[in-house]
């Protein structure tokens, strides 16, 4: 057969020539592409612009690979079919996008109705379990009210208040707690401020009624036994007791208050006082000098403002250098 009389091949098939048709039809989606994300940029449309986006990037990410299957095929009709098929996919592609784009946002929402749906009641379980009840209320009222699931959203709301109470409780149980810890450690004043903090931060609990009055009848009893002890050490005669006693309960008794302690006291701080001296004279006259030093510093301390005081004062330096010179 002759070189005239071969079968020539057919036009438009060559490789050539379907780079420059593939060529243009990626030229085109991606003008589509980047024409639906400029509208939706334009018109401040997130889900439109989200749509042209993924088109745009669908176009770029396709492109390259077919272009390299068609460089690889310089002929034969398997590469051509899939350049063929991945040019229709694209094309059914650009083309769902602009049948989108002329959807209505009413009709959009429509389409999307399960995965905002979906989206949204994770959100309101990740604002359950990040304790942010208010955020999941709002949720709440949106799945309610925007989607029509109201049950659902029913559902929601009864577990918001559910572990809403619960860490409530949790938390006032605790604030209680460490109210306790202060009543045990008689931090009063400190209790007091507690006891008011926990009522700023948890008005709604009926858990928090009559904190004050709990923290003031503690105070009362420990008075009231601080009284009692002081009594019966003064009576028995346990004069160092009684005075370590009426000192901390000083601080507890107002001007009436102490008026029926008045007398009994005068006797217990004097009899100290003359036990402190007899002790002190003591160590003095038995040359144990440390003993002397530590209880002229206790009498200079305790009764700064009598005469034994001062007779102490002009003795306690002598007695201290004693007392650091070894024996």
């Amino acid at each position: 057969m002759d070189q005239q009389d071969a079968p020539k091949p057919a036009r438009g098939n060559g490789p050539g020539e379907l780079v420059v048709r593939l060529a243009l039809a990626y030229g085109a989606a991606a003008v589509g592409a980047f024409a639906l994300a400029i509208y939706g940029y334009a018109n401040a449309n997130p889900g439109v612009l989200a749509l042209g986006g993924l088109a745009v990037v669908l176009v770029l990410a396709v492109a390259p690979v077919s272009f390299i299957s068609v460089s690889r095929t310089s002929s034969g009709l398997t590469g051509l079919d899939a350049v063929l098929d991945e040019m229709r996919t694209l094309r059914g592609a650009v083309d769902r996008l602009r049948e989108y784009q002329a959807l209505s946002d009413d009709a959009r929402r429509v389409l999307n109705r399960a995965r905002e749906r979906d989206l949204l009641l994770r959100a309101i379980e990740e604002d359950i379990a990040a304790e942010d009840w208010d955020a999941a209320v709002v949720l709440c009222e949106e799945l309610a009210g925007r989607f029509g699931y109201r049950e659902d959203a029913e559902q929601f709301r009864q577990r918001v208040e559910t572990a809403r109470s619960a860490t409530r409780d949790r938390n006032v149980g605790a604030a209680i707690a460490a109210l306790d810890g202060l009543i045990v450690q008689r931090r009063w004043d400190h209790a007091v401020n507690h006891a008011s903090s926990i009522r700023r931060l948890y008005p709604d609990s009926p858990r928090i009624n009559g904190l004050h009055q709990r923290v003031e009848n503690a105070r009362e009893r420990y008075k009231t036994d601080l009284e009692r002890r002081f009594l019966h050490a003064a009576q028995g005669e346990s004069v160092d007791e009684a005075m370590d006693l009426l000192k901390e309960l000083d601080a507890y008794l107002s001007e009436t208050d102490a008026e029926p302690f008045r007398e009994l006291a005068r006797g217990v701080i004097g009899k100290a006082r003359e036990n402190l001296g007899a002790s002190f004279k003591l160590a003095v006259r038995d040359k144990r000098w440390s003993d002397a030093s530590r209880l002229g510093e206790r009498i200079i301390a305790d009764f700064p403002n009598t005469r034994m005081a001062e007779e102490v004062r002009s003795l306690i330096d002598s007695i201290r250098e004693r007392a650091r010179v070894p024996v």
